[in-house]
């Protein structure tokens, strides 16, 4: 059984494999960290309308597994312009992680993946 981490940042899409759940969110929350990092924090001025950077995503990760075909889990984060955090669950009806008192994003996500 495989995981597989998605990794969507501007036009590029990166794929990596995982023998288990645990080394695919390790690597998940290292690059989203990485992400939120550089952020650019700065808005987007369409003349028609403004982005600013907390409404940007800027990245978006994605945990799917262990099925390989139609995986049964898929979850995951996404990266705004300002270098917050949204933790997810699901891919076409989206669920939104809300973090326990002092828990982050990651751990949210973790959490959810557990259970």
């Amino acid at each position: 059984m495989r995981w597989k981490l998605t990794e969507r940042s501007g036009p590029r899409v990166k794929r990596s494999t995982f023998d288990d759940l645990t080394g695919a969110l390790d690597a998940l929350e290292a690059r989203g960290r990485e992400l939120a990092d550089s952020a650019p924090g700065t808005a987007v001025d369409l003349k028609v309308r403004r982005f600013e950077p907390e409404q940007q995503v800027i990245a978006r990760l994605e945990v799917s597994g262990p099925e390989r075909f139609v995986p049964s889990v898929r979850a995951g984060v996404d990266v705004h312009g300002d270098g917050s955090v949204e933790a997810f669950r699901g891919r076409v009806r989206r669920q939104m992680l809300d973090p326990r008192d002092g828990e982050s994003p990651y751990a949210a996500l973790r959490r959810a993946l557990a259970s």
